[in-house]
């Protein structure tokens, strides 16, 4: 049964390959079933059709060949090998006495034209071969109009006709479940790798985000440390100290940024929450260890209920690169304000400085300073549907403003304003 079944297998999948063979095949199996028919008279007795006591003559056994024959192109040229049958069919009606069954070439012609084209069409040219062989027969036959013969072909031809579009909609059909199956299954690996590009990009800024605030924060009281140590080795150890602090603090949080990489059900992936503003203190604690004076405007002022997690974060980390930014670029006379409001429903964060009275205050900030902070941080904003505004101050320093709406909307860009 097993190689009966990978043999019947083969020979579809061969005849797949090879079309015209199979065309060929049927054409052969048609004029074998025609001859085969017109040895059987349906007048030759009292108790019904009989066989053998009729002979086909030369023209039908003619007609009958060319009819088949053409069948052997029926899917390349479908309606001229129906026209062409047709009129073959009609020659034999008209010529015929009785008519041999060439009828049935054009049947098979009719479902490979229905089969194969759209249903209007299939409806017009089905009407016409059925009406026009129908009347062909009813007007040259010998027998009466409503003779059996007669309505067989015009049975057999509409048969024909519905079986060949009945074929071309479940082609249709499969087709159709097909192409939505691949279209799913693009759709699927889309959104997979769309999904691992975000949060390669997320885990990317995360990383950013801590290792240039502690980083920068390290340099600063290295520097304080290197200058002090010989005339106060006392401020020297305190900077020290706050340079030790610092650097846990990264390792702490690369550590948990990096155990995000982990399997969902390994148990030592990181459990505590990600930062957010209810720790906003302790991170002012560390710039101003670091030398840079920070104070907080309005606090908490209409936030007494917390806000959406990923608003939460984002807030942090843009308060965060900011005053980085700031340690980094405004000079060693800089003062920063640090300002979080709740405005409906979206959260305003406000970052400035005083750029130290100098010049390049905002021009490093501007150019990026070669890194990733403000864009970084824009794109934080452009995730939450919000608008982040960046630029130099008026008579000195830098201002960063975002607005984070709770709700995410998408089709929003932020905004730059120099």
């Amino acid at each position: 049964m097993t190689a009966l079944g990978t043999g019947f297998t083969r020979s579809r999948c061969w005849l797949h390959a090879h079309p015209l063979a199979l065309d060929a095949a049927i054409a052969c199996a048609v004029l074998v079933t025609m001859v085969t028919g017109s040895f059987a008279d349906p007048h030759g007795g009292p108790n019904g059709p009989t066989f053998g006591t009729r002979t086909p003559g030369v023209l039908s056994l003619v007609l009958m060949t060319l009819a088949s024959g053409a069948l052997v192109f029926r899917r390349r040229r479908p309606m001229a090998v129906l026209a062409f049958t047709g009129v073959v069919t009609l020659v034999e009606l008209v010529a015929g006495d009785p008519p041999s069954p060439v009828a049935m070439s054009a049947v098979i012609a009719l479902y490979t034209v229905a089969s194969r084209t759209d249903r209007p069409t299939t409806w017009r040219v089905g009407l016409l071969t059925m009406t026009g062989l129908t009347a062909a027969a009813m007007c040259f036959g010998s027998g009466p109009w409503y003779s059996q013969e007669n309505l067989g072909i015009f049975a057999w031809t509409g048969i024909g006709a519905t079986a060949g579009d009945a074929v071309r909609s479940r082609r249709a059909f499969v087709d159709a479940i097909r192409e939505r199956a691949e279209r799913a299954e693009r759709t699927r690996e889309e959104e997979a790798r769309r999904r691992v590009a975000e949060e390669r990009l997320r885990i990317a800024r995360d990383l950013h985000d801590v290792v240039a605030h502690h980083i920068a924060l390290v340099n600063v009281q290295a520097g304080v440390a290197a200058h002090v140590m010989d005339k106060r080795p006392d401020q020297a150890k305190e900077a020290l100290a706050h340079v030790r602090e610092a650097s846990r603090s990264a390792l702490n949080e690369l550590r948990a940024t990096v155990g995000l990489l982990r399997q969902s059900g390994d148990p030592e992936a990181p459990t505590e929450p990600a930062p957010g503003l209810a720790v906003l203190d302790q991170l002012l604690d560390t710039f101003r260890h670091a030398g840079l004076p920070v104070e907080v405007a309005r606090p908490d002022k209409g936030l007494s209920a917390p806000l959406p997690a990923a608003v939460d974060l984002a807030a942090y980390r843009i308060i965060q690169e900011a005053l980085t930014n700031v340690q980094k670029h405004a000079g060693p006379h800089a003062r920063a304000e640090v300002s979080v409001v709740r405005v409906g429903s979206s959260a305003e964060v406000t970052v400035i400085d005083n750029g130290g009275g100098a010049a390049s205050a905002a021009d490093g900030r501007e150019a990026g300073g070669g890194g990733h902070g403000l864009t970084g941080m824009r794109e934080r904003v452009t995730a939450l549907g919000g608008t982040l505004t960046t630029g130099p101050r008026y008579g000195g320093g830098f201002r960063v403003h975002a607005i984070l709406p709770f709700t995410a909307r998408t089709g929003e860009r932020t905004v730059e304003n120099a």
